[in-house]
Protein backbone atom coordinates (compact mmCIF):
# COMPACT_ATOMS: atom_id res chain seq x y z
CA UNK A 1 0.00 0.00 0.00
CA UNK A 2 1.80 3.45 -0.81
CA UNK A 3 2.44 5.75 1.83
CA UNK A 4 -0.14 8.74 1.10
CA UNK A 5 -2.99 5.81 0.57
CA UNK A 6 -2.07 4.54 3.50
CA UNK A 7 -2.63 7.89 5.74
CA UNK A 8 -5.92 8.80 3.56
CA UNK A 9 -7.30 5.36 4.80
CA UNK A 10 -6.26 5.45 8.38
CA UNK A 11 -7.58 9.14 8.73
CA UNK A 12 -11.03 7.88 6.97
CA UNK A 13 -11.19 4.71 9.44
CA UNK A 14 -11.49 7.08 12.03
CA UNK A 15 -13.76 9.63 10.30
CA UNK A 16 -17.01 7.56 12.10
CA UNK A 17 -15.74 8.09 16.08
CA UNK A 18 -14.76 11.91 15.33
CA UNK A 19 -17.84 12.90 13.56
CA UNK A 20 -20.11 10.97 15.88
CA UNK A 21 -18.36 11.45 19.24
CA UNK A 22 -16.26 15.07 18.93
CA UNK A 23 -19.12 16.90 16.84
CA UNK A 24 -22.20 17.05 19.09
CA UNK A 25 -25.38 16.03 17.35
CA UNK A 26 -27.07 19.19 18.32
CA UNK A 27 -24.25 21.23 16.48
CA UNK A 28 -24.33 19.14 13.76
CA UNK A 29 -28.11 19.59 12.83
CA UNK A 30 -27.40 24.05 12.64
CA UNK A 31 -24.92 23.19 9.32
CA UNK A 32 -26.94 24.88 7.00
CA UNK A 33 -26.32 27.98 9.55
CA UNK A 34 -22.56 28.14 9.77
CA UNK A 35 -20.09 30.12 7.54
CA UNK A 36 -17.91 29.54 5.29
CA UNK A 37 -14.40 30.05 6.48
CA UNK A 38 -11.37 30.03 4.47
CA UNK A 39 -7.64 30.05 6.62
CA UNK A 40 -3.78 29.75 5.64
CA UNK A 41 -1.50 27.05 7.28
CA UNK A 42 2.13 27.94 7.46
CA UNK A 43 4.26 25.40 7.70
CA UNK A 44 7.99 25.02 8.83
CA UNK A 45 8.82 21.98 6.77
CA UNK A 46 9.28 21.22 3.17
CA UNK A 47 7.11 18.34 1.13
CA UNK A 48 10.36 16.78 0.77
CA UNK A 49 9.65 15.20 4.73
CA UNK A 50 6.75 13.99 3.45
CA UNK A 51 5.40 12.43 6.53
CA UNK A 52 5.53 15.28 8.91
CA UNK A 53 4.05 17.83 5.81
CA UNK A 54 1.61 15.60 5.20
CA UNK A 55 0.21 16.32 8.71
CA UNK A 56 -1.11 19.69 7.65
CA UNK A 57 -2.70 17.95 4.62
CA UNK A 58 -4.32 15.29 7.01
CA UNK A 59 -5.61 18.17 9.27
CA UNK A 60 -7.00 20.11 6.73
CA UNK A 61 -8.92 17.45 4.84
CA UNK A 62 -10.52 15.90 7.56
CA UNK A 63 -11.79 19.61 8.97
CA UNK A 64 -12.96 19.85 5.67
CA UNK A 65 -14.90 16.64 5.84
CA UNK A 66 -16.10 17.11 9.37
CA UNK A 67 -17.58 20.40 8.79
CA UNK A 68 -19.58 19.60 5.34
CA UNK A 69 -16.64 21.27 3.62
CA UNK A 70 -17.23 24.75 5.09
CA UNK A 71 -14.22 25.22 6.90
CA UNK A 72 -11.17 25.03 4.59
CA UNK A 73 -7.62 25.05 5.85
CA UNK A 74 -5.33 25.29 2.71
CA UNK A 75 -1.56 24.03 4.16
CA UNK A 76 1.65 26.43 2.53
CA UNK A 77 5.11 24.70 2.58
CA UNK A 78 8.24 25.86 4.34
CA UNK A 79 9.14 29.04 2.89
CA UNK A 80 5.76 30.21 1.07
CA UNK A 81 4.63 32.00 3.88
CA UNK A 82 6.93 31.99 6.42
CA UNK A 83 10.64 31.12 6.91
CA UNK A 84 10.97 27.55 8.42
CA UNK A 85 11.59 29.39 11.54
CA UNK A 86 8.91 32.22 11.03
CA UNK A 87 5.80 30.42 11.66
CA UNK A 88 5.80 31.47 15.29
CA UNK A 89 5.76 34.96 14.73
CA UNK A 90 3.36 34.44 11.41
CA UNK A 91 0.64 33.10 13.51
CA UNK A 92 1.08 35.64 16.63
CA UNK A 93 0.60 38.70 14.52
CA UNK A 94 -2.35 36.96 12.91
CA UNK A 95 -0.01 37.35 9.31
CA UNK A 96 -1.69 33.68 9.08
CA UNK A 97 -4.25 32.38 10.83
CA UNK A 98 -2.54 28.88 12.02
CA UNK A 99 0.59 26.90 11.62
CA UNK A 100 2.49 23.60 11.48
CA UNK A 101 5.72 23.25 13.39
CA UNK A 102 8.60 22.22 15.87
CA UNK A 103 8.42 24.31 19.31
CA UNK A 104 12.24 24.24 19.55
CA UNK A 105 12.58 25.82 16.53
CA UNK A 106 11.91 29.09 19.03
CA UNK A 107 14.41 28.26 21.86
CA UNK A 108 16.33 31.54 21.14
CA UNK A 109 12.68 33.51 22.35
CA UNK A 110 12.45 31.20 25.05
CA UNK A 111 13.72 28.21 25.96
CA UNK A 112 10.45 26.69 27.58
CA UNK A 113 9.33 26.73 23.31
CA UNK A 114 11.74 23.65 23.50
CA UNK A 115 9.56 21.72 26.13
CA UNK A 116 6.31 21.37 23.99
CA UNK A 117 8.98 19.96 21.01
CA UNK A 118 11.84 17.63 23.05
CA UNK A 119 14.37 18.00 25.15
CA UNK A 120 17.39 16.01 25.67
CA UNK A 121 17.10 12.87 27.99
CA UNK A 122 13.48 13.43 28.06
CA UNK A 123 10.08 12.35 28.08
CA UNK A 124 9.24 9.63 25.41
CA UNK A 125 6.34 9.83 22.95
CA UNK A 126 4.14 8.10 24.97
CA UNK A 127 5.19 9.44 27.95
CA UNK A 128 4.60 12.63 26.38
CA UNK A 129 1.23 11.70 25.14
CA UNK A 130 0.32 10.72 29.06
CA UNK A 131 1.77 13.93 30.37
CA UNK A 132 0.05 16.14 28.03
CA UNK A 133 -3.37 14.87 27.88
CA UNK A 134 -3.61 13.34 32.36
CA UNK A 135 -0.37 14.79 33.63
CA UNK A 136 -1.34 18.50 32.75
CA UNK A 137 1.20 19.42 29.97
CA UNK A 138 -0.70 20.35 28.15
CA UNK A 139 -2.91 23.06 30.14
CA UNK A 140 0.64 24.08 31.51
CA UNK A 141 1.83 25.13 27.83
CA UNK A 142 -1.35 26.51 26.26
CA UNK A 143 -0.71 29.18 29.92
CA UNK A 144 2.64 29.93 27.96
CA UNK A 145 1.95 30.22 24.58
CA UNK A 146 -0.84 32.29 25.83
CA UNK A 147 1.80 35.19 25.82
CA UNK A 148 2.16 34.94 22.16
CA UNK A 149 -1.23 35.06 21.40
CA UNK A 150 -1.35 31.48 20.44
CA UNK A 151 -3.16 28.21 21.45
CA UNK A 152 -1.17 24.78 20.72
CA UNK A 153 -2.61 21.80 19.68
CA UNK A 154 -0.07 18.38 19.48
CA UNK A 155 0.42 18.15 15.98
CA UNK A 156 2.20 14.45 15.56
CA UNK A 157 5.40 13.14 16.77
CA UNK A 158 8.42 11.11 15.16
CA UNK A 159 8.94 8.64 18.01
CA UNK A 160 12.84 8.84 19.19
CA UNK A 161 14.92 9.91 16.53
CA UNK A 162 18.60 8.82 15.49
CA UNK A 163 21.32 10.48 16.72
CA UNK A 164 22.52 11.87 13.41
CA UNK A 165 25.08 11.56 10.30
CA UNK A 166 28.76 11.92 10.79
CA UNK A 167 31.31 12.53 7.94
CA UNK A 168 34.14 10.95 10.47
CA UNK A 169 33.90 8.32 13.49
CA UNK A 170 33.47 9.20 17.13
CA UNK A 171 35.17 7.22 19.53
CA UNK A 172 34.92 9.25 22.41
CA UNK A 173 34.41 13.23 24.06
CA UNK A 174 37.28 13.60 22.74
CA UNK A 175 36.44 13.62 18.81
CA UNK A 176 33.59 15.92 19.43
CA UNK A 177 35.70 19.07 20.27
CA UNK A 178 35.86 20.76 16.40
CA UNK A 179 32.98 19.15 15.46
CA UNK A 180 30.82 21.42 13.12
CA UNK A 181 27.22 20.12 13.81
CA UNK A 182 23.74 21.28 12.88
CA UNK A 183 21.26 20.61 15.85
CA UNK A 184 18.85 22.90 17.14
CA UNK A 185 17.58 23.46 20.35
CA UNK A 186 19.24 22.17 23.67
CA UNK A 187 20.83 19.52 22.16
CA UNK A 188 22.80 22.77 20.32
CA UNK A 189 23.69 23.81 23.73
CA UNK A 190 24.86 20.63 24.80
CA UNK A 191 27.28 19.99 22.02
CA UNK A 192 29.07 23.72 22.21
CA UNK A 193 29.45 23.00 25.77
CA UNK A 194 31.68 19.86 24.38
CA UNK A 195 33.66 21.52 22.35
CA UNK A 196 31.27 21.26 18.95
CA UNK A 197 30.76 24.01 16.62
CA UNK A 198 27.17 24.40 16.22
CA UNK A 199 24.91 25.33 13.49
CA UNK A 200 21.55 25.84 15.46
CA UNK A 201 19.21 27.37 12.45
CA UNK A 202 20.25 25.61 9.45
CA UNK A 203 17.21 24.55 7.35
CA UNK A 204 16.72 20.62 6.43
CA UNK A 205 17.42 21.65 2.79
CA UNK A 206 20.50 22.84 3.53
CA UNK A 207 22.18 20.15 5.02
CA UNK A 208 23.02 17.73 2.40
CA UNK A 209 25.10 21.08 0.28
CA UNK A 210 26.36 22.12 3.52
CA UNK A 211 27.99 18.52 4.26
CA UNK A 212 29.05 18.41 0.39
CA UNK A 213 31.00 21.42 0.48
CA UNK A 214 32.87 21.18 3.84
CA UNK A 215 30.73 23.06 5.71
CA UNK A 216 29.32 20.44 7.88
CA UNK A 217 31.14 17.21 9.83
CA UNK A 218 27.93 16.43 11.49
CA UNK A 219 24.14 16.84 11.05
CA UNK A 220 20.94 15.46 12.64
CA UNK A 221 17.57 15.32 10.82
CA UNK A 222 14.83 13.14 11.84
CA UNK A 223 15.14 9.12 11.45
CA UNK A 224 16.14 6.56 8.68
CA UNK A 225 12.87 6.72 6.71
CA UNK A 226 13.09 10.77 6.07
CA UNK A 227 17.16 10.89 6.41
CA UNK A 228 17.27 8.35 3.71
CA UNK A 229 14.91 10.69 1.27
CA UNK A 230 17.55 13.25 1.90
CA UNK A 231 20.19 11.35 0.83
CA UNK A 232 22.59 11.99 3.22
CA UNK A 233 23.97 8.63 3.32
CA UNK A 234 25.54 10.03 0.25
CA UNK A 235 27.37 12.36 1.78
CA UNK A 236 27.96 10.68 5.36
CA UNK A 237 29.07 7.43 6.23
CA UNK A 238 28.26 7.20 9.84
CA UNK A 239 24.91 7.17 11.51
CA UNK A 240 24.81 7.24 15.29
CA UNK A 241 22.03 5.89 17.91
CA UNK A 242 20.30 6.85 19.83
CA UNK A 243 18.90 10.22 19.30
CA UNK A 244 19.45 11.04 23.24
CA UNK A 245 18.51 14.87 22.64
CA UNK A 246 15.16 13.72 20.81
CA UNK A 247 13.73 10.92 22.89
CA UNK A 248 10.83 11.99 20.84
CA UNK A 249 10.00 14.87 18.10
CA UNK A 250 6.47 16.46 18.51
CA UNK A 251 5.21 19.07 16.16
CA UNK A 252 2.54 21.46 16.95
CA UNK A 253 -0.26 23.16 15.34
CA UNK A 254 -0.10 26.85 16.10
CA UNK A 255 -3.37 28.93 15.85
CA UNK A 256 -3.82 32.34 16.69
CA UNK A 257 -6.23 33.10 19.44
CA UNK A 258 -7.85 36.56 18.20
CA UNK A 259 -9.01 33.53 14.94
CA UNK A 260 -9.57 31.31 17.24
CA UNK A 261 -12.22 32.83 19.37
CA UNK A 262 -14.26 33.82 16.44
CA UNK A 263 -14.85 30.10 15.41
CA UNK A 264 -18.28 28.64 15.49
CA UNK A 265 -18.07 25.61 18.39
CA UNK A 266 -18.23 23.05 15.57
CA UNK A 267 -15.36 24.10 13.95
CA UNK A 268 -13.55 24.54 17.19
CA UNK A 269 -14.13 20.67 17.30
CA UNK A 270 -13.66 19.69 14.17
CA UNK A 271 -10.30 21.14 14.54
CA UNK A 272 -9.56 19.37 17.93
CA UNK A 273 -10.10 15.96 16.40
CA UNK A 274 -8.27 16.36 13.29
CA UNK A 275 -4.82 17.66 15.34
CA UNK A 276 -5.42 14.26 17.37
CA UNK A 277 -5.84 12.49 14.21
CA UNK A 278 -2.70 13.89 13.11
CA UNK A 279 -0.88 13.44 16.53
CA UNK A 280 -1.39 9.54 16.28
CA UNK A 281 -1.12 8.89 12.66
CA UNK A 282 2.13 10.22 12.16
CA UNK A 283 3.53 8.52 15.00
CA UNK A 284 1.83 5.34 13.41
CA UNK A 285 3.36 6.16 10.26
CA UNK A 286 7.20 6.45 11.32
CA UNK A 287 6.66 3.34 13.18
CA UNK A 288 5.85 1.78 10.51
CA UNK A 289 8.21 2.68 7.55
CA UNK A 290 11.45 3.32 9.47
CA UNK A 291 12.34 -0.59 9.91
CA UNK A 292 12.29 -0.85 6.39
CA UNK A 293 14.60 2.30 5.91
CA UNK A 294 17.18 1.44 8.52
CA UNK A 295 17.68 -1.92 6.58
CA UNK A 296 18.23 -0.12 3.17
CA UNK A 297 20.76 2.32 4.30
CA UNK A 298 22.65 -0.35 6.03
CA UNK A 299 22.36 -2.28 2.22
CA UNK A 300 23.65 0.83 0.62
CA UNK A 301 26.74 1.04 2.75
CA UNK A 302 25.71 3.26 5.90
CA UNK A 303 27.74 2.12 9.09
CA UNK A 304 25.56 2.29 12.29
CA UNK A 305 27.55 3.25 15.86
CA UNK A 306 26.09 3.43 19.20
CA UNK A 307 27.71 6.73 20.92
CA UNK A 308 30.39 5.79 23.25
CA UNK A 309 29.16 5.80 26.89
CA UNK A 310 31.73 8.55 27.27
CA UNK A 311 29.85 11.53 25.06
CA UNK A 312 26.66 9.72 26.54
CA UNK A 313 27.37 10.63 30.10
CA UNK A 314 28.88 13.87 29.78
CA UNK A 315 25.95 14.83 27.40
CA UNK A 316 23.76 13.82 30.34
CA UNK A 317 25.41 15.48 32.99
CA UNK A 318 25.78 18.54 30.69
CA UNK A 319 22.02 18.36 29.98
CA UNK A 320 21.05 18.66 34.08
CA UNK A 321 22.91 21.80 34.43
CA UNK A 322 21.55 23.80 31.83
CA UNK A 323 18.31 22.71 33.04
CA UNK A 324 19.44 23.92 36.71
CA UNK A 325 20.49 27.00 35.34
CA UNK A 326 17.72 27.92 33.30
CA UNK A 327 15.35 27.22 36.45
CA UNK A 328 17.12 29.30 38.11
CA UNK A 329 16.38 32.58 35.82
CA UNK A 330 13.46 31.57 33.61
CA UNK A 331 10.02 30.68 35.75
CA UNK A 332 8.09 29.82 32.39
CA UNK A 333 10.59 27.11 31.91
CA UNK A 334 10.77 26.19 35.38
CA UNK A 335 7.23 25.52 35.99
CA UNK A 336 6.73 23.09 32.52
CA UNK A 337 9.91 21.49 33.48
CA UNK A 338 9.06 20.70 37.03
CA UNK A 339 5.71 19.58 35.69
CA UNK A 340 7.35 16.96 33.26
CA UNK A 341 10.50 16.11 35.02
CA UNK A 342 8.42 15.03 38.11
CA UNK A 343 6.10 12.84 36.05
CA UNK A 344 9.07 11.36 33.79
CA UNK A 345 10.62 10.18 37.08
CA UNK A 346 7.33 8.12 37.98
CA UNK A 347 6.96 6.96 34.39
CA UNK A 348 10.72 5.77 33.93
CA UNK A 349 9.98 3.25 37.24
CA UNK A 350 6.88 1.42 35.52
CA UNK A 351 8.48 1.62 31.82
CA UNK A 352 11.39 -0.17 33.35
CA UNK A 353 9.18 -2.87 35.39
CA UNK A 354 7.49 -3.84 32.51
CA UNK A 355 7.62 -2.64 29.42
CA UNK A 356 11.62 -2.49 28.98
CA UNK A 357 11.49 -5.65 30.74
CA UNK A 358 9.86 -7.20 28.27
CA UNK A 359 11.37 -5.69 25.16
CA UNK A 360 15.13 -6.32 26.46
CA UNK A 361 14.05 -10.16 26.57
CA UNK A 362 12.33 -10.37 23.11
CA UNK A 363 15.51 -8.28 21.42
CA UNK A 364 17.77 -10.76 23.25
CA UNK A 365 15.63 -13.79 21.72
CA UNK A 366 16.59 -11.69 18.11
Amino acid sequence: MKRREFMKKAGFGLTAVASASIVPSALRSQETSLPNIKWRLASSFPKSLEIIYNGAEVLSRRILELTGGRFEIKAFPAGELAPPNGVLDAVEKSTVECGHTCSYYYHGKNKAFSLDTAIPFGLNARQMNAWCYYGGGLALSREFFAKYNIINFPGGNTGTQMGGWFSKEINGLNDIKGLKIRIPGFGAEIFSSLGAIVQRDMASADIYPAFAGGALDAAELVGPYDDEKQGLYKVAQFYYYPGWWEPEGRMAFYVNKGQWEQLPASYKAAFEAASAEVDALMLANYDAWNPSAIQRLVQKGVKLRRYPDDVMKAAYNTAQKIYTAESSKNPDFRKIFDSMHGFQRTSDIWNKMAENTLANFMQSLM
